[in-house]
């Protein structure tokens, strides 16, 4: 039954991918490929910590944390320069 659930996540994820790609290729202004970035950025940690799980190496979650914190900060000093703050 977990398994089950993890394929659909995963799949799921897939979807979210692709539809984030086409946001991120279409987007007609800066702030809708930022978004768009920030939600790859949330599918990709997940994906990384399927994989921890998936490999029984969950040095990776610490890697995806790292990964969510890099990209955080990354959207901030981003609404900055829009803001003008920077």
């Amino acid at each position: 039954m977990a398994n089950t659930i993890l394929q659909v996540a995963v799949f799921i994820s897939i979807l979210a991918i692709f539809i984030g790609m086409i946001r991120l290729i279409k987007g007609p202004t800066t702030v809708d490929r930022v978004v768009a970035m920030d939600a790859l950025t949330i599918i990709t940690i997940s994906t990384i910590v399927y994989i921890a799980h998936l490999t029984g190496r969950f040095i990776y979650v610490d890697v995806s944390i790292v990964y969510a914190l890099l990209s955080f900060l990354g959207v901030l000093a981003y609404a900055r320069f829009k803001e003008g703050g920077l």
